[in-house]
């Protein structure tokens, strides 16, 4: 198992309702190295919720998980959880701009107040070996001068021991975007995440934000530790299948799609068998075969039958028969 740190050179954004254990599982048959992140989970979740929001499966790794929180107990309560669970690194959400999150005052307008994401951060660090990162955004509203990322950095990495941040090259608007209209309309300012970097380089720091190809994350790459990447890989999960050997180096050979399919085979089969139903499963699946003739009758019958009664291995044969053949 590579480390968190190196896994970082290139990783998968959390995205609510997207990154679940399914999703994560898939997208590890795509690429062995990449870093893989949960949806975020609320300290409260955690805590108090009935059900096990800490699982996933040890194929997963490395995989990290997200934190939506902004008291420093509860928070190193859920560290050490995750810890104990086995994660690689524990990630803390300052970035996600909806109306939700700010109510539960975490998220991105946490961005204002750094002196509490440091105890945050070192709360958690004082009770994990682990690493404790920090996602983030250039700024958030009329907050977006270098001179208050730059503080906010300081703050954070000197005050609370964070030595590893994902910057969202983006700010954010409290009020006024939806969360979808804040992944769009702020515009990007990779230069400016660049330059953080510069002028802090004894940080680990990734970037994040409208990145939708390898030779843009290896671009980056020339100027930062890593890249993260969002909806690009989740609506064309095939991008992943080229990492392992393009940023990490691995020689192996990379796997068809239609391979990839079928190591899904299994585990779907042992998740089924525990009362799963396949459509939520396949639905990560869609965009496997993105550019491949057949690709949008893959997409139709998937649709139109993981989700009826009983459906089974039998249907992903069907829907691979109807796609050119790639293997």
């Amino acid at each position: 198992m590579c480390s968190a740190y190196s896994a970082s050179r290139f990783s998968i954004a959390p995205m609510l309702d997207w990154t679940d254990r399914h999703c994560r599982y898939f997208l590890r048959q795509l690429s062995r190295h990449t870093l893989l992140y949960t949806e975020m989970v609320t300290t409260g979740a955690i805590i108090h919720g009935k059900g096990d929001y800490l699982a996933y499966n040890e194929e997963e790794h490395p995989v990290a998980l997200q934190l939506g929180g902004s008291d420093p107990a509860a928070l190193a309560q859920c560290a050490k959880l995750a810890e104990q669970r086995g994660y690689d690194e524990v990630n803390l959400n300052v970035g996600c701009p909806s109306d939700r999150v700010q109510n539960g005052r975490f998220g991105a307008c946490l961005m204002g107040e750094a002196q509490l994401v440091a105890d945050c951060v070192k709360a958690m660090r004082d009770v994990v070996s682990i690493p404790v990162t920090v996602k983030t955004r250039i700024g958030i509203d009329d907050q977006d001068s270098y001179e208050f990322l730059c503080d906010f950095v300081q703050t954070v990495s000197q005050q609370g021991g964070c030595d590893m941040f994902i910057i969202h090259a983006r700010k954010a608007w409290l009020s006024g975007l939806s969360p979808k209209e804040n992944r769009e309309i702020p515009p990007l300012d990779y230069p400016r995440v660049w330059q953080l970097k510069r002028d802090f380089p004894h940080l680990t720091m990734s970037i994040n934000g409208g990145v939708k190809t390898l030779a843009e994350a290896k671009q980056h790459l020339e100027h930062m530790d890593g890249v993260m990447v969002g909806r690009e890989a989740y609506q064309n999960p095939g991008l992943l299948a080229s990492v392992d050997r393009e940023i990490f180096g691995d020689t192996a050979g990379s796997p068809s799609p239609a391979d990839v399919v079928r190591a899904m085979y299994p585990y779907i089969e042992r998740e089924l068998s525990q009362g799963a139903y396949l459509g939520h499963i396949t639905r990560h699946m869609l965009g496997l075969f993105q550019s491949v003739p057949g690709a949008r009758q893959w997409r139709r019958y998937l649709s139109e039958n993981a989700h009826k009664p009983g459906a089974d291995i039998q249907v992903l044969e069907t829907a691979l028969s109807k796609v050119a053949r790639v293997d």
